[in-house]
C-alpha cells in the first residue's frame, strides 16, 4: 500500500498511460484492503462486513470497466504500456522488479472478473444471509478477486506467480469454508466437515504440483534470458536468441502448471471435490477467476510456444482429451454441481485446444473463456437457487418439474443451457464453434483428429447439460413436501438479490457472443497481444462443420429429453455399463494417481522402515545383546572364591606351558 501513493504521484507526471497503470494498482489494492479489514475486524463486522466487500468487488467492477474504456479509446498501437512501481530485490544479475502490464488480454480478464466477481458477491450477500462467519466468507472472495487481479495484471511471470499462489490459497480457504460440525446430527456434521476439508487439501495439494511447473519455467528463463519479465522473455523467444530445446522445455514446464491450476488431464481429479465450498465460489473458480488461469498462461506465453510446435501441440492434445473426458464424466453425475464441475473442465479443455493451435487459435480461447465466464456462472448461481429451494439438496434425480416453481430461475438457466450448447445467437455458439472450425485447420492427419474430437464433445456437452436442465426443471416431480431423509422440500423461487445477478448474467449469455463476433471486434481487440493471424482455410467447408455442429448438439439434446423428460427417471442410482460406472469414479483418475504418484511413495517409506527396523536397528540391537551377553559370561567368572581364582591361575599356567612346548617343537 505503500506503492499507491508514489504510483500516483508517479501518474501525475507521467501521462495517460502510467496514469492507467496507477488506477489499475487501485484494482488490487481495495479488495486485498478489504479482505485484510474484515479478517482483523473479525466478528466485530458481523452486520457490515458483507456490505464492505461488495462495496469493494462493485468499486473495481466500475473501474475495471472505465480503464477498459480508456484503454479502447487509444489508437491500437498505444494499447500495451506498464508501469514499474517498486523494485523487489537483486540477486546477481537478476533483478526483480514489481510493476504492472496493461493490455488487451490483461484488461479482458479485468472485466470478466470484476464485473462478473460483483455480481457473485451480490449474491452471496442473500445466500450466505444465515451462515455465522458471512464477513470471513466476503473477505475470503474479496482476496480471490485481488490474488486473480494480481495474476493478470502483473508484469512479470514472478508477478503472476504470487496472484497464482494467491489464487490458489483463496480457494483453499473458500472449498474448505464449512469445516466445522454444527448441526442437529454431530457425527453427519462432522463426516461432512471432514470432507469438506479433505477436497480443500486436495485442491491445495494438486495445484502443488503444478506450481512446480510454473517454477521451472521460470528457472530456465533465469537460465537463458536472465529475467521473468514479459518485456525480456517474449521478445527472446520470438527473436530466435533461446534455442527451440530450451523454450520446448519452458512450454512444457508451463502446460503442467496450466494443467494443475486449469484441471486438465492428467491433474484435473481435485475439480470436482471442490464443489464442497459454498456454491458462490464454484460460480467464482470456475467462471471468472483460478480455473481459467491456466488459458491465461497460455495465450500470455504465445511467444513461447511460436517456437517449440512440440509443446504447443502437447497444449492442444492435452485440451483435446480433456473436452472429451470431461464430458463423458459429465454424463454420468448425478450432483449438479459435479456435472457443471465436469462441463468447465470440458469447456476448459476447448480453450487450450484452442490455445495449442498457435496464433489463430489464440483468440478464439479467450473469446471462448469471455463468454464461458458469463453462461457458467449463470449456471452455477442458477444450481444455487435451486438448492436454496431444495433445502441445500444437489441429487437431480430428486428434483424434476420445478419449472413452474422457480420461472425466473428456470428461464435464466435455460438461456445459459441454451449459450453453452452453442446454439445461435446464444454466445457459446459465436465462441465454441470458432474453436471447433480452427481445429480443423491445418495438414496432414492433425487437423482430422482434434477436430472430430472437438466436433464430438459439442454433441456429448449437449446431452450432458440436457440431461441436467430436464432432470431439474422438467418430467415428473420426484420430491416430496414430507419429511424425508434430505428434509420437508417446498421448492420456491428465490429472492430479487439471487435473481438480479441471473437476469443481468443472461443478457450477457444471449448477446455478448454476437456482439463481439460481429466485424470480427474481439480477435482485432487482442491483435496487440497475440498478433495478426491468417484465418486458414479448414479441412472441411465451414458450412459443414457448422451444420454438422448443430445437428451433433440437436441430436444430444434430443436424446436427453427422450431419457430424462418424456420418461420416468429413478430416484436411486441404477448399476450399469462399465463406462458408466468409470464415469461416476471420475474415470477412475484418483486411483490412477495414487498408484502413479502415492503408492511408490508409501513403498518407499515402508521399505525403509523396514531397513530402519531390521538392518540398522538389528545391527545395533545386536551388537548390544552380544556386548551384554559377553559382559554377564565375563560376570560369571567373577566368584569371589578364592579357589576359582587359584583354578583360573593354575589353567593359565598349563595354557603358558603348552603354549612355550608347541614353539619349541
Amino acid at each position: 500500500m505503500g506503492a499507491l501513493p508514489l504510483a500516483l504521484a508517479t501518474a501525475a507526471s507521467a501521462g495517460h498511460a502510467t496514469h492507467a497503470a496507477a488506477l489499475a494498482w487501485l484494482l488490487i489494492a481495495v479488495p486485498a484492503a478489504s479482505a485484510a479489514i474484515l479478517l482483523i475486524a473479525g466478528r466485530r463486522s458481523n452486520s457490515w462486513g458483507h456490505w464492505l466487500g461488495l462495496a469493494a468487488a462493485v468499486f473495481t467492477a466500475v473501474l475495471g470497466l472505465t480503464i477498459i474504456a480508456q484503454v479502447a479509446g487509444m489508437a491500437e498501437g498505444q494499447r500495451i504500456m506498464s508501469a514499474k512501481l517498486w523494485h523487489w530485490f537483486s540477486a546477481g544479475s537478476l533483478r526483480i522488479d514489481v510493476g504492472l502490464r496493461i493490455d488487451p488480454l490483461s484488461l479482458t480478464f479485468v472485466g470478466l472478473v470484476t464485473f462478473v466477481g460483483s455480481l457473485i458477491h451480490l449474491y452471496s450477500v442473500a445466500y450466505m444471509s444465515h451462515d455465522r462467519d458471512r464477513r470471513r466468507f466476503f473477505a475470503y472472495l474479496n482476496l480471490f478477486i485481488a490474488a486473480m487481479l494480481t495474476l493478470v495484471l502483473g508484469d512479470s511471470y514472478i508477478a503472476l506467480f504470487v496472484g497464482w499462489e494467491g489464487v490458489g490459497l483463496a480457494s483453499y480457504l473458500l472449498i474448505g469454508f464449512w469445516n466445522t460440525a454444527d448441526a442437529d446430527d454431530p457425527r453427519a456434521a462432522r463426516d461432512k466437515s471432514m470432507e469438506n476439508a479433505t477436497a480443500a487439501k486436495k485442491a491445495f495439494i494438486m495445484n502443488r504440483v503444478g506450481d512446480m511447473g510454473l517454477l521451472a519455467a521460470m528457472m530456465a528463463m533465469v537460465s537463458q534470458v536472465h529475467s521473468v519479465a514479459f518485456d525480456a522473455v517474449l521478445p527472446a523467444a520470438s527473436s530466435g536468441s533461446v534455442t527451440t530445446g530450451w523454450l520446448t522445455a519452458m512450454g512444457f514446464f508451463l502446460l503442467v502448471a496450466a494443467c494443475g491450476k486449469s484441471a486438465q488431464f492428467p491433474l484435473q481429479a481435485w475439480l470436482g471435490d471442490a464443489m464442497a465450498g459454498p456454491t458462490p465460489v464454484s460460480a467464482l473458480i470456475h467462471a471468472a477467476t483460478m480455473v481459467t488461469a491456466g488459458v491465461y498462461l497460455m495465450v500470455r506465453s504465445g511467444a513461447i510456444y511460436g517456437g517449440a510446435p512440440s509443446a504447443q501441440l502437447a497444449v492442444a492434445i492435452v485440451g483435446a482429451i480433456t473436452l472429451l473426458l470431461g464430458a463423458i464424466i459429465g454424463c454420468a453425475k448425478d450432483d449438479m454441481k459435479k456435472v457443471l464441475a465436469a462441463s468447465t473442465m470440458s469447456q476448459i479443455g476447448y480453450m487450450m485446444l484452442g490455445a495449442g493451435l498457435g496464433p489463430i487459435g489464440y483468440a478464439f480461447a479467450i473469446f471462448h473463456l469471455l463468454t464461458h465466464g458469463f453462461f457458467k456462472a449463470q449456471l452455477f448461481l442458477g444450481a444455487g437457487s435451486v438448492m436454496h429451494a431444495m433445502s441445500d439438496q444437489v441429487d437431480m434425480r430428486r428434483f424434476g418439474a420445478l419449472r413452474a416453481a422457480m420461472t425466473i430461475t428456470w428461464a435464466t438457466m435455460g438461456i445459459g443451457w441454451l449459450a453453452i450448447l452453442g446454439i445461435p445467437p446464444f454466445s457459446g455458439f459465436w465462441s465454441k464453434d470458432k474453436i471447433i472450425e480452427a481445429a480443423f485447420i491445418g495438414e496432414g492427419a492433425k487437423p482430422w483428429i482434434l477436430g472430430s474430437i472437438a466436433l464430438v464433445g459439442a454433441g456429448i456437452t449437449a446431452f450432458y447439460m440436457s440431461r441436467l436442465f430436464f432432470m431439474i426443471f422438467h418430467g415428473k416431480a420426484r420430491w416430496t413436501t414430507e419429511k424425508d431423509i434430505e428434509g420437508p422440500v417446498h421448492p420456491h423461487e428465490s429472492g430479487w438479490m439471487m435473481t438480479l445477478p441471473l437476469l443481468i448474467l443472461s443478457v450477457f449469455s444471449l448477446g455478448l457472443g454476437g456482439a463481439l463476433a460481429a466485424g470480427d471486434t474481439f480477435v482485432t481487440w487482442l491483435e496487440p497481444v497475440t498478433g495478426h493471424a491468417e484465418h486458414g482455410e479448414p479441412v472441411l467447408p465451414e458450412t459443414i462443420i457448422m451444420g454438422a455442429t448443430l445437428a451433433l448438439v440437436i441430436l444430444g439434446a434430443l436424446v436427453a429429453w427422450l431419457m430424462y423428460a418424456a420418461r420416468p427417471v429413478a430416484t436411486v442410482v441404477q448399476p450399469s455399463n462399465a463406462l458408466v460406472e468409470a464415469a461416476r469414479k471420475d474415470m477412475h483418475q484418483d486411483a490412477i494417481n495414487e498408484a502413479i504418484a502415492m503408492r511408490p511413495g508409501q513403498g518407499l517409506v515402508l521399505a525403509a522402515n523396514a531397513s530402519d527396523r531390521y538392518v540398522v536397528d538389528g545391527a545395533v540391537e545386536g551388537l548390544a545383546s552380544g556386548t551384554a551377553a559377553l559382559g554377564r559370561l565375563v560376570g560369571r567368572t567373577e566368584s569371589g572364591y578364592v579357589r576359582s581364582y587359584a583354578g583360573y591361575m593354575a589353567a593359565g599356567t598349563v595354557l603358558a606351558l603348552i603354549a612355550v612346548l608347541a614353539t619349541r617343537f
